[in-house]
């Protein structure tokens, strides 16, 4: 993952959705198969003695996962979800696409933010990962 931003519908400010340089990877597999997780790159550190329920809750804002079935229909993927972390996003997510060389962009997703309930549209952007 190269940046991940949100626009507040409301105000159109462009905020990072999970901080500067989130921890990011999204696979598609030829089997019709993805996966995508997501870190905040500033996560709180490993604890011996565990989190409290404040530090718990901030490790689940601050990351996103999920898996699914994909299908491609035109310009947008759909993401037929089967776990997530979130539980809103089970069934079908719809997002436009560009995929340019090794670069991919989804875009124009919109979406509630879990952390704040703004009505927001992501635009996410990856770079393809080589095999050694």
């Amino acid at each position: 993952m190269i940046s991940w931003t949100r626009k507040s519908v409301e105000t159109g400010e462009v905020t990072d959705a999970l901080g500067p340089e989130p921890i990011g990877y999204i696979a598609y597999h030829a089997d019709g198969r993805m996966m995508a997780t997501v870190f905040r790159r500033d996560r709180l550190s490993a604890s011996v003695s565990g989190w409290s329920e404040e530090e718990k809750s901030q490790l689940f804002d601050d990351m996103l996962a999920y898996v699914a079935s994909y299908s491609l229909e035109g310009d947008r993927v759909v993401h037929h979800v089967d776990g997530s972390w979130n539980p809103n996003w089970h069934g079908d997510l719809s997002r436009p696409f560009v995929l340019e060389g090794d670069r991919l962009v989804i875009s124009g997703a919109p979406g509630v933010d879990p952390r704040t309930g703004d009505e927001v549209v992501y635009r996410m952007e990856f770079t393809k990962v080589l095999a050694d």
